[in-house]
């Protein structure tokens, strides 16, 4: 095993004793039990090099409404390991827990349970999961269990701030709200209207960037309204977005109400861009595909992007699972096993401490683009903009993280 954590004891032969009987387990699963995992620098790692395994615990929903997103994970990671471990690679990757994503349900009392699943299985790093709310208190026990969790699509900027063990591959909330702003200045549009999910932390950061970043490039927002999560009248706010002269609306939810917020704008007489971020992959547009057109949201890949590791990933992927869970969910979770093969590399081991050491100031470039790790364990990437066309998702453009154009579909 990787790391030996000592127990005092009141009497020197039971120190001795017990030092000695602490290699049979690793840190991972001591934390599991209860103790936190803190002694990341141990010398057991030397049997980390030995071994060029790296135990993975994967998090995701894999039931409830958001089942797809699990599906889409659980095929990529399956994908991935396939890969690597056929491969050259110097370093190999076993997912404990038979091989299976732990279902967090999208509730967090079930990610804490998912989370305690996967430890007890002795993992040496964490993948998972996709929603901020479900990440956070996994992320505080990780940080406190000195266990590496690489979060994939958990944008909540707090996420990485819980310690230095935790980092992700996804963007932030401020850098998606931001990267909006800097659209519509690209757009040349000079008024913009905001209808967000007050009872959404999600909502919240993407609107305060994206009001925020309006202001500082001399856009004028001309309407905020408020709405709830459970909310499916939307007539009120969209009809007060176009009484306010709006060329641009700007709707920060996930993807259950988003077909109703369309709906509700277009018939309101909104005949702008309606934008939002990366909550909205996988919305529902049948029937209403004359109302998406005009619309557009933020996403951390396109499978229809020309980039290399994205044109090989899709075809993959399609060749075995098909399109159906075909979503950024997948190519988050499918970059995140090659990204602790590369800390592996970096960090010379597999064992928890090496990882994290491996992984901190990381350049990685994957289905996801070009990818560097600041500071915070935060990922400064490029940003995809999809549209839609008769319906369907389209990838439209690739900003890069100063706003730039990266490539384009026309």
């Amino acid at each position: 095993m990787k790391k030996v954590r000592k127990v005092v004891s009141l009497f020197l032969t039971a120190v001795l004793l017990t030092s000695m009987m602490a290699g049979c387990s690793s840190s991972a699963q001591t934390a599991a039990a209860g103790t936190p995992a803190t002694d990341s620098a141990a010398p057991a790692a030397a049997s980390g090099a030995e071994d060029k395994v790296i135990r993975v615990g994967v998090i995701c929903a894999m039931t409830g409404g958001s089942a797809i997103y699990g599906e889409g994970a659980q095929n990529a990671v399956d994908m991935a390991v396939e890969e690597i471990n056929s491969s050259d690679s110097e370093y190999k990757i076993e997912i404990v827990n038979g091989g299976k994503i732990a279902d967090d349900a999208k509730d967090a009392k079930q990610a804490m349970n998912a989370y305690n699943k996967v430890m007890a299985d002795g993992p040496e790093a964490l993948v998972g999961s996709f929603f901020s709310s479900v990440t956070l208190p996994m992320a505080e026990q990780a940080a406190k269990d000195g266990m590496l969790l690489l979060a994939t699509g958990a944008t909540n900027s707090a996420v990485t701030l819980k310690g230095d063990t935790i980092f992700r591959n996804c963007f932030i909330d401020p850098y998606q709200g931001k990267m909006a702003a800097l659209f519509v200045k690209g757009k040349g549009l000079t008024k913009v209207a905001v209808i967000y999910a007050k009872d959404d932390d999600y909502s919240n950061g993407l609107k305060d960037a994206f009001i925020e970043n309006c202001e500082s490039n001399g856009i004028e927002v001309a309407y905020v309204g408020e709405c709830m999560t459970t909310d499916t009248d939307f007539s009120s706010q969209t009809a007060q977005a176009v009484a306010s002269g709006a060329e641009f609306l700007y709707y920060p939810c996930f993807l259950d109400t988003v077909p109703l917020f369309v709906g509700a704008a277009r018939n309101a007489g909104f005949t702008g861009i309606i934008m939002g971020g990366d909550g909205w992959d996988g919305s529902d547009t049948t029937g209403l595909a004359d109302k998406f057109e005009g619309c557009y949201f933020t996403n951390h890949y396109s499978s229809e992007d020309t980039a290399p590791a994205v044109v090989n990933f899709v075809e993959k992927f399609t060749a075995k699972y098909g399109t159906e869970s075909l979503n950024a969910c997948a190519a988050l979770y499918y970059d995140a096993m090659y990204m602790l093969v590369e800390a592996a590399k970096n960090g010379g081991g597999t064992d928890t401490a090496s990882l994290v050491a491996g992984m901190k100031g990381m350049s990685f470039t994957g289905v996801g683009g070009d990818i560097t790790l600041d500071e915070n364990g935060d990922a400064i990437k490029s940003i995809v903009f999809n549209t839609y066309v008769d319906g369907e998702v389209k990838w439209s453009e690739t900003l890069d993280a100063d706003g730039n154009l990266v490539s384009s579909a026309s």
